[in-house]
């Protein structure tokens, strides 16, 4: 049967899909991982920031209820499948983007997965901070939004880095199964043609474009997380 897969019409048909199809399915994946990943930190990192600054009242004075429902609304989203997620935010996609199939659709989703993932991240992040510099900063008449914007993040901003390359990298993986519901890019690669139509080949391809792919980003963020990070340029 393995066989079967390396036959020269099989593999004929693969490498015409890979020259044909593959770009297009590259550039689809690209464009939307960044594009979502993008949103995801414009959502996600205030409400890290929110739920770091606002706890005890030291930075921000935040209810304790509206973080609580900040918090169960984050681990809420996050419980969820990405797949089952996909399904039952489709009203909301067909409400924004007009559609609940193809590469513009699939942002909606991911953008809803993974938004309270990068809270959590940005939560992480910031909780590694040493606490002295904050209240050095607020010894200083520092105000609260000086505290988060000239402190918090610059000084985080290595392990930020990281962890936003972590969330970009899932993101990508989660655009690879929007495929199954109708997504583009590689995704749909994989199960329209190696799944479907039995051109294993073509999966294999699509598998090792999404390894490179996730290198590439792992590669540039760990190498701007490095550039940014103090304890390293004083060496």
């Amino acid at each position: 049967m393995i066989a079967d897969y390396f036959a020269s019409d099989t593999v004929q048909t693969a490498l015409d899909i890979l020259k044909t199809q593959f770009p297009i399915a590259i550039w689809e994946t690209v464009y939307v991982t960044i594009l979502s990943t993008a949103f995801s930190i414009i959502i996600g990192l205030p409400l890290g920031v929110l739920i770091v600054a606002g706890e005890d009242g030291k930075i921000l004075k935040i209810p304790k209820a509206v973080l609580s429902v900040l918090n169960v609304i984050i681990n809420l989203l996050r419980s969820v499948p990405f797949l089952i997620l996909m399904i039952m935010v489709f009203p909301l996609t067909r409400l924004i983007v007009g559609t609940v199939v193809g590469t513009p659709a699939s942002v909606v989703p991911l953008v809803i997965a993974a938004f309270p993932f990068v809270a959590r991240l940005v939560e992480s992040s910031l909780r590694e901070l040493n606490p002295n510099i904050i209240e050095m900063a607020q010894s200083m008449g520092s105000s609260p939004f000086q505290i988060i914007a000239k402190v918090m993040i610059p000084e985080s901003m290595p392990s930020l880095i990281s962890n936003m390359t972590i969330a970009l990298t899932t993101i990508l993986g989660y655009s690879a199964m929007s495929g199954i519901l109708g997504g583009g890019g590689l995704g749909k690669i994989a199960i329209n043609y190696g799944y479907y139509r039995y051109q294993y080949l073509v999966m294999i391809f699509a598998v090792v474009f999404l390894i490179v792919l996730v290198q590439l980003f792992q590669s540039l963020g760990t190498y701007l997380a490095t550039r940014t990070d103090k304890r390293l340029k004083n060496r």
